[in-house]
């Protein structure tokens, strides 16, 4: 469930608070540990939230740090959910206003 009163934490933080740092892990060793595409600005990125995790990134963190892929993706996902909320216009459930219902029972009548 997505937090109401406060935007979810950012994947990158928790990457941060709560893997790097008790690990003592800095992001110079986790760079040069995960390799390849890996560069010091792509990770400051994710840390400060500018990018995202995509499904990549979270198979690389979860196969260096011994978690999931979907734990990565679910955080994004979260922050992704409760932006898209904020920005939307609220759309009234179907069925709740009365010429909706008139509009049903006229439907079930006919049957």
């Amino acid at each position: 469930m997505l937090p109401t009163h406060r935007r979810p934490t950012q994947p990158g933080k928790i990457l941060l608070e709560e893997f790097l740092a008790p690990l003592e892990i800095t992001q110079t060793a986790l760079v040069a540990h995960l390799g390849g595409s890996w560069t010091q600005p792509k990770l400051s990125a994710i840390i400060t939230g500018k990018k995202s995790i995509t499904e990549m990134i979270a198979l690389d963190l979860a196969d260096a740090l011994g978690t999931s892929a979907e734990f990565w993706i679910g955080l994004q996902t979260d922050v992704k959910l409760w932006e898209a909320a904020r920005k939307r216009k609220k759309i009234k459930r179907l069925g709740t206003s009365g010429a909706q219902r008139s509009a049903r029972k006229s439907i079930k009548t006919k049957s």
